[in-house]
C-alpha cells in the first residue's frame, strides 16, 4: 500500500473525528506487502495507536507527586506501556515499515510536542486542568479508533487488543 492510500485509510479511521484533510506524505518508502491476516484497517490502526501512545508519554512524564491526577496517570502509563509492547510486536508481524507515517500527525487526541511544552510551563491546578483535557481527548479518541478497528479490522489479535483498549480507556475516563 503506498503512502496516499495509507493516509486516506487513516482519515477513514478518523472519520467523524475531525481529520483535517491530507497530511504531509513521507518520502520514506512504505512496505508494499503485508503479513497474511492483517488488513489495511489493522495496519493503519496499529500505526496510529502507536503514534498516539508514544506522543502521550512525554506529557505523562511531566506529572509530579503534587498533581491531583497521579493515580489516573499511573493507570494510564501502565496500560499505555503494556499496549505499546503488544502493538510493536503486531507492527513487526504485520510487516509495517519502521518509519511511522502517523507520528506527529496532528489529529484529534494526539498530544503534540507544543502541547507538552505548554503544559510544562504550568503549575498546580492550571497544569492539572491542561493535563485532564489532553488525557480526556486522547482517551476518547483512542476509544473511537478502537471501535473502528473492532468493526472493520480483520486480524483477531488486533481486534482483541482494540477491545481491551476500549475497556482501559473507559476505566481511565471514569477516574477523570
Amino acid at each position: 500500500m503506498n503512502a496516499i492510500p495509507r493516509i486516506l485509510l487513516a482519515c477513514a479511521l478518523l472519520s467523524g473525528a475531525g481529520c483535517a484533510g491530507p497530511a504531509p506524505v513521507s518520502p520514506t518508502p512504505v512496505a508494499t506487502t503485508s503479513a497474511p491476516g492483517f488488513g489495511g484497517t489493522d495496519r493503519s490502526w496499529i500505526e496510529i495507536t502507536i503514534a498516539m501512545d508514544e506522543e502521550l508519554l512525554p506529557l505523562l512524564d511531566l506529572v509530579g507527586d503534587d498533581s491531583d491526577l497521579t493515580d489516573v496517570v499511573a493507570q494510564v502509563r501502565e496500560f499505555t506501556e503494556a499496549e505499546l509492547t503488544e502493538l510493536r510486536r503486531l507492527h513487526g508481524e504485520a510487516g509495517l515499515p519502521s518509519e511511522n507515517p502517523h507520528k506527529g500527525m496532528p489529529m484529534p487526541g494526539m498530544v503534540m510536542p507544543s502541547q507538552v511544552a505548554a503544559a510544562a510551563a504550568l503549575r498546580g491546578k492550571e497544569f492539572d486542568s491542561a493535563l485532564r483535557g489532553h488525557l480526556r481527548a486522547h482517551l476518547e479518541q483512542s476509544q473511537k479508533l478502537a471501535a473502528s478497528e473492532r468493526s472493520a479490522g480483520s486480524e483477531p489479535r488486533t481486534i482483541a487488543l482494540a477491545a481491551r483498549i476500549s475497556e482501559t480507556r473507559q476505566s481511565a475516563l471514569n477516574l477523570l
